[in-house]
């Protein structure tokens, strides 16, 4: 199928998506969820619950760890990205931004950002400029670092920098797997209004977070995930309020809805 052209805007569709590691561990069962253009879809879910497998799949990273969508189909637009590539998944427009941020810590912020917007066709300079200063306009620290080591950063600047990378590719739909994992809580709300920002700009964004109460602040949507099955979904904000997400991922109890009361 043909690409979607890039000023269009397109939504991701995952339909009834098997996931097996090696042949026998099976991730993900039947998945489907919906990423509307322009959009904040969270994944809420304990370790081990398929939501790392899921952007994986997405992002087409998921053969780098041995494992294969093994039923059902991804597509964002017109774009088919299951049995994909990343490569082909940035051209469609979807990057995505690993957990625990992976930058070249050998490398300078500068040739970090530069790697990020590898592999595209047809950009010219004006367009890597523009990513460029939206990157610094985002995270003024990172411009102010330009030529230090990445590995020699906080892991606060890390992260910026992670984001950063991933944005220089202009992507249309970003991944995000556990952004905060790590960070003080005044970082932790740093990262939040970036992303908040980002989505303001137009990027659409899939979130995998720990941090649940971050999460559906930020999200329209939202699915809670259980061993590699879709057990809940609907708007963030009404599923903030339902009990099973207050008492398993926002840490309220009874005494905390007797004392509300």
């Amino acid at each position: 199928m043909p690409e979607a052209p890039p000023d269009e805007p397109s939504a991701l569709h995952i339909e009834d998506v098997d996931v097996t590691y090696g042949r026998a561990v099976s991730a993900l069962r039947s998945v489907s969820l919906t990423v509307p253009p322009g959009s904040v879809v969270a994944l809420l879910g304990a370790n081990g619950a398929g939501k790392t497998t899921l952007l994986r799949a997405v992002s087409g990273t998921l053969r780098l760890h041995r494992g294969a969508v093994t039923a059902g189909r991804i597509r964002y637009g017109d774009t088919v990205l299951d049995g994909k590539d990343p490569v082909a998944a940035v051209r469609a427009g979807v990057v995505q931004v690993p957990e625990g941020r992976r930058v070249f810590p050998g490398l300078s912020v500068e040739e970090n950002l530069r790697s990020g917007g590898l592999g595209l066709a047809r950009r010219g300079r004006a367009e890597a400029r523009q990513a460029r200063e939206r990157v610094f306009s985002l995270f003024p620290r990172l411009a102010e670092r330009t030529h230090q080591a990445a590995g020699l950063l906080s892991g606060g600047e890390q992260q910026m920098l992670a984001i950063g990378r991933a944005l220089m590719a202009a992507p249309r739909l970003l991944l995000l797997d556990e952004p905060s994992l790590g960070l003080a809580p005044q970082m932790v709300h740093r990262i939040a209004e970036v992303i908040r920002e980002i989505n303001a700009q137009g990027t659409g964004v899939l979130l995998v977070e720990q941090n649940a109460g971050m999460a559906l602040s930020l999200a329209d949507q939202a699915h809670v995930l259980e061993v590699g099955e879709v057990r809940l979904s609907g708007p963030a904000a009404e599923l903030a309020r339902t009990d099973a997400v207050r008492r398993l991922y926002l840490g309220e109890t009874a005494e905390d809805d007797q004392g509300a009361a």
